[in-house]
């Protein structure tokens, strides 16, 4: 049986991947080996009945004895281990939730609904590196997967309202934190409806540039307030999470479909969990949007097409609506009074999931598939 490590499996994709692996019994089909950075020698999960013992993520010795190893760890970790592990002549599949080697020339971003021949073509050369692409780009792309397999697409402008989880379990404790502080400066108004609402704005001001007001993490305040960069400064005007959406998506598209312009603004917003995106879409042909909506609706069996009502849009069009969900959101599709062949879409999915954890589920899964088929 295919032997498995897994590290990182605590955090927060990693819980995410584990539920999930756990809800379709991934398990039955592996040995799995649970390692920790930081609890070495503590119990790990019973898994098919089985209890383990953690080992060290940072022994080579160990990791070099695994057919797979699943990472969710970060970046660092992959800058530390992986150089090392490679060193030995280990010859196992290292997949990893982390962003550092997506651009590797020897590594593959799996998203297999887009580019599972891209995945067969790779194995199929040797390549045994496999990283989950950026939650942003992943979402979008599964969201317009029936425009994109119709090469219909020429550049798509993403605007990004990005929720807190995207930055990690302690800014989402921050966000919740700065949500109290607000909310606790303004208590006694807020009992009087008929307090002055200007005064509670001005108050709720104070409150948020004070000093004593948490911000660690995020460094700015984001409840009641958004923050429009994410990522590092590249120096052109350009943030690296922005960089991303044209290079991962075309190397996700690269081998399976024609490659397209993508770029946009990157914003993080006071959501707790689950991404959104304000697509504008130019198109390369004339297309009703009857047709657009029909390609889209049936892109993949996670899209939901939401038809472009007010009713239907703020019910199933947003975060709260899809978190927890494998389900994409796609709606707000009309044509746009700018230039032919060019329209809107507003799309949001839990980044968790199909952004983060899925994607390494499902690679898992084929390479043990692939693996137990020899």
């Amino acid at each position: 049986m295919t032997r498995v490590g897994f590290i990182g499996w605590r955090g927060m994709v990693g819980s995410v991947l584990m539920q999930r692996m756990y809800q379709e019994s991934d398990f039955k089909n592996l040995d799995p080996v649970f390692f920790s950075t930081s609890q070495v020698g503590q119990n790990g999960p019973n898994i098919n009945g089985q209890n383990s013992t953690l080992l060290d993520a940072y022994s080579i010795k160990d990791l070099s004895q695994l057919d797979i190893i699943l990472s969710c760890q970060g970046g660092a970790y992959t800058e530390n281990v992986y150089p090392k592990l490679q060193e030995t002549g280990w010859d196992g599949h290292w997949i990893d939730a982390a962003s550092t080697l997506r651009m590797s020339d020897d590594a593959l971003i799996a998203l297999d609904p887009i580019n599972r021949k891209s995945i067969d073509i790779a194995y199929e050369k040797g390549i045994k590196t496999w990283v989950g692409g950026n939650c942003t780009v992943s979402l979008m792309l599964l969201a317009i997967q029936g425009l994109i397999k119709e090469n219909l697409i020429q550049w798509v402008s993403s605007m990004t309202y990005q929720a807190a989880s995207g930055a990690g379990a302690q800014n989402m404790r921050e966000l919740l934190i700065q949500m109290g502080e607000l909310s606790n400066s303004v208590k006694s108004e807020l009992v009087d409806s008929q307090s002055d609402i200007l005064a509670v704005d001005k108050k709720i001001l104070s409150t948020m540039h004070s000093p004593s007001f948490s911000q660690k993490n995020f460094t700015v305040p984001l409840a009641g307030n958004l923050i429009p960069w994410i990522d590092q400064d590249l120096g052109d005007g350009k943030s690296k999470e922005e960089w991303k959406g044209q290079v991962e998506s075309n190397k996700i598209l690269k081998d399976t479909y024609s490659s397209i312009k993508v770029d946009g603004l990157c914003v993080r917003i006071g959501a707790m969990r689950s991404h959104s995106q304000a697509l504008t879409i130019k198109l390369n042909k004339t297309t009703s949007i009857e047709k657009v909506n029909e390609l889209i609706s049936s892109g993949n069996e996670w899209v939901k097409f939401i038809s472009n009502s007010k009713q239907s849009s703020i019910e199933n069009l947003s975060p709260a609506a899809v978190s927890g969900k494998l389900d994409i959101a796609i709606g707000r599709i009309r044509e746009l009074d700018l230039e032919e062949n060019t329209i809107s879409a507003f799309t949001v999915g839990d980044q968790l999931l199909w952004g983060a954890a899925e994607p390494l589920r499902r690679i898992l899964k084929i390479l043990i598939n692939k693996a137990q088929s020899l």
